[in-house]
């Protein structure tokens, strides 16, 4: 419990006892009786007297603190002591349990505060200085020690690790890095030394950026929040005028009113009237689902777009590194006379000496290392492939073209993807099958949009060859895909399908690369995938998904449901129990007693639905 709450609950255990006494003993004398229950008053409401009277100076008057301070000195005016601090009293249980609520629902936020590493160790003049992140500059290399965060983001140029990247990603399960391998800041070194090249300062570090996103989500209101501080604006007036007339009127109209009667009766009007349930509960619940959402790896910048994923009705994705893996791999091999490895094993030698995408593949498939004494002779033909000498074998690798041009008879692949054709010695030996592999979430991601009833429809956009595109898009039963796209192209598309949703509906886009950042920044909701994603895409995005899986996107329209849910019926109830408890109030059907129930009682029943938002479970 922090200390805020300490005081809180202190507060209302001494002014509870205060109270306790007067009430039990009995004092023959009233003023023992009145100074305890002044004593009560000051130390359990005195604190909202102040804010009264700062508010009153900022030009704020018509508040929550104003409504309880008047109707609370108007209670002693008229002899009800017992009541006047009971509203303080009840006021400040309902205060308590805000404060726990929302430490709560702060605790998924304030874990993903603890990812900010606290250090740096720093090569400089050949000794390690532990200095702050921040005085680290780009280039420098840094040392991570086995259980110590990497304070920025980086590349190994030394050692080999598991990384435990759960605070970033959600996932429990470490990820293997090495020479030359992209780290991220807030991982934790699990089990040997790093050493890592700098290539960001801390300020734009993976880290830094999450947790300005974190920091900043409650910034811009949603809708409904909106909607509660215009409600606030008018109403609060309201009931003062309509409290006031209440005291006032009937005494001068009717005959046998007594004032004292119609005051008590406008200060119980008063009291019902603050509108606490909806000021405390709707902030709270949208701030929970933002805290659920951020337990499951995804960042929502803002409560605008928690409110806006609840309406989505299509949902646009980007092809590579968002349903694909986004990485070129070989993902089959057909070998003629030859074994796959034998197969693979030439290709990579014909391929050793080349950095292109294609190249690099074959050598991760093959990872072993290639003695360059066995090769020969090295002729790179331009557009087609390599002809290589090999332990004495002329290796051709290439394309059909580099077939064709050596009169190479050889067996045409239908298969999708970028295909390697293999001869020996003029002899075709075999294909090898080079391409991105759909990521096994995006099955579970599309299933998971066509089983929500809001989204009508589940859109691929990509700059990706047609017969790529195609493939992907009936294996994961996408509605509709167009390929070969530019980042304009994208733009135009984007422009056409928010046309086909409904006044009230939603487009979210899904991408990861620099190129989909004006997409993602014209969309009702850009989504960016926050692990391999561009920094440009994070940028422009709303969405954040820091375990690039898609289907964490329906999980955080489920909780965004959900959050919406529970707002509407806080909503709804807290309304509907003050416009009830008003009219009896005003009609002396109910005492102020009543009053403060209503209440603090609706304050408490709405704070304890909106905590229902954290124990939401991801979408199976």
């Amino acid at each position: 419990m922090s200390q805020k709450m300490n005081r809180q609950l202190i507060k209302i255990i001494v002014s509870l006892l205060l109270v306790v006494i007067s009430l039990l003993l009995k004092f023959d004398a009233e003023l023992y009786n009145s100074i305890l229950y002044v004593i009560a008053y000051i130390i359990v409401g005195y604190d909202i007297v102040l804010k009264a009277l700062r508010n009153i100076f900022k030009g704020k008057v018509f508040d929550e603190n104003f409504l309880m301070t008047v109707a609370t000195i108007g209670a002693f005016c008229i002899g009800e002591f017992p009541e006047a601090v009971a509203v303080m009293l009840f006021y400040q249980v309902g205060e308590l349990f805000q404060s726990y609520a929302v430490d709560k629902s702060r605790k998924s936020v304030a874990n993903l505060m603890d990812i900010r590493p606290d250090y740096a160790n720093v090569y400089r003049e050949d000794k390690i200085e532990r200095v702050d992140p921040d005085e680290v500059n780009i280039g420098e290399i840094i040392l991570v020690k086995p259980g110590e965060k990497i304070p920025l983001d980086g590349v190994v140029v030394e050692g080999e690790s598991m990384l435990n990247t759960q605070a970033l990603t959600g996932e429990a399960i470490p990820r293997k890095v090495s020479i030359n391998d992209e780290v991220l800041s807030s991982c934790i070194n699990n089990d040997r030394i790093l050493k890592i090249k700098v290539s960001k300062e801390f300020g734009e570090s993976t880290v830094s950026k999450i947790l300005d996103l974190v920091e900043n989500a409650s910034s811009r209101k949603s809708k409904s929040e909106n909607f509660i501080s215009k409600f606030a604006k008018y109403y609060t007036p309201i009931v003062v005028i309509v409290a006031v007339l209440l005291a006032i009127i009937p005494p001068l109209v009717m005959k046998e009113a007594l004032f004292s009667d119609w005051l008590y009766r406008a200060l119980s009007f008063l009291v019902v009237s603050c509108p606490c349930a909806l000021v405390i509960s709707i902030p709270l619940s949208f701030f929970g689902g933002i805290g659920a959402a951020s337990k499951i790896g995804v960042l929502i910048k803002g409560s605008n777009y928690l409110e806006a994923l609840a309406s989505a009705e299509i949902v646009v994705c980007d092809k590579t590194g968002t349903l694909t893996e986004g990485v070129f791999k070989v993902q089959k091999i057909s070998a003629y006379g030859y074994s796959d490895d034998d197969l693979l094993k030439y290709a990579a030698y014909a391929e050793g000496f080349s950095n292109h995408p294609i190249s690099l593949s074959l050598k991760q498939a093959y990872n072993k290392e290639i003695d360059e004494k066995l090769v020969t002779k090295t002729q790179e033909i331009s557009g087609k492939g390599v002809l290589t000498k090999v332990d004495g074998k002329i290796i051709l690798v290439g394309n059909e073209k580099l077939m064709r041009e050596y009169n190479i008879k050889f067996k045409k692949s239908e298969e999708t993807g970028t295909i390697v054709y293999v001869a020996i010695n003029d002899e075709f030996v075999g294909t090898i099958l080079i391409a991105d592999k759909i990521k096994e979430d995006s099955y579970k991601a599309v299933e998971l949009f066509k089983s929500n009833n809001n989204v009508e429809k589940v859109v691929m956009l990509t700059g990706d060859r047609e017969n790529i595109s195609e493939s992907v898009a009936n294996e994961l039963n996408l509605d509709e895909y167009h390929a070969e796209l530019l980042p304009q192209d994208k733009v135009s598309w984007v422009e056409k399908l928010m046309t086909q949703k409904s006044s009230g509906g939603k487009l979210i886009f899904v991408g990861d690369g620099i190129n989909d950042a004006p997409v993602l920044a014209l969309s009702d909701i850009g989504v960016a995938m926050g692990g391999l994603g561009s920094d440009a895409a994070i940028e422009a995005a709303d969405v954040v998904i820091m375990t690039d899986e898609p289907s964490k996107i329906a999980n955080s329209i489920q909780i965004s449901k959900k959050t919406m849910r529970i707002v509407r019926q806080n909503i709804v109830f807290a309304i509907a129990v003050k416009i009830g408890v008003l009219i009896l109030s005003a009609f002396s059907l109910a005492s102020m007693w009543a009053a403060v129930f209503a209440d603090v009682g609706v304050s408490v029943l709405a704070i304890i639905n909106a905590l229902r938002i954290l124990r939401i479970k991801s979408a199976k």
